[in-house]
């Protein structure tokens, strides 16, 4: 299946909630951002969905936001915000934020107001969808680079970067 790039595209304006409290409207963020997408994380003593371990690129969550947290200071250097966004809820999301400890927050379209508008790929897991991972940089709201597939999640923020700085 050939996936069509998302490069040129606006973003959808639709309010996400925030792990950091409130809502985030990235279509309305001036500057650029790095927004990687992400289909679920998981939580100790919760078992994965139905399948999960057989459902290709569905693990490596944890790896790629925490890449993405690694990096997040070169990120910064080059006036780059960066979010991670999946169908989870914000209490979730939020208990995966505090465990390990990561550098920026994450947004949940639980509402499923953003992915749809984008057309974002999903799979599903039992009776759930869940989205593919990729990950996006934005300027001003348009779309200028797309990371699809994400073939190594936990070199994901890595490979963003190098292409920034190509």
């Amino acid at each position: 299946m050939t996936v069509a790039s998302l490069v040129g595209r606006h973003l959808p304006p639709a309010d996400l909630p925030s792990t950091d409290g409130g809502t985030v409207n990235l279509s309305d963020i001036k500057g650029r951002v790095v927004l990687f997408i992400y289909p679920y994380t998981g939580r100790p003593d919760h078992p994965d969905p139905p399948g999960w371990d057989h459902i290709p690129g569905a693990h490596g969550s944890t790896p790629q936001a925490r890449g993405f947290s690694e990096a997040y200071t070169e990120f910064q250097k080059l006036g780059m915000k960066v979010f991670g966004v999946s169908f989870q809820d914000s209490v979730w999301q939020r208990e995966f934020v505090q465990r390990t400890s990561l550098a920026f927050p994450l947004l949940s379209d639980r509402d499923r107001r953003f992915a749809p508008a984008l057309n974002l790929e999903t799979f599903k897991a039992g009776s759930e969808d869940y989205l593919r991972r990729r990950a996006l940089v934005i300027l001003d709201g348009l779309i200028t680079h797309d990371f699809y597939p994400v073939r190594d999640p936990a070199l994901n923020a890595i490979e963003v970067l190098q292409a920034l700085l190509t």
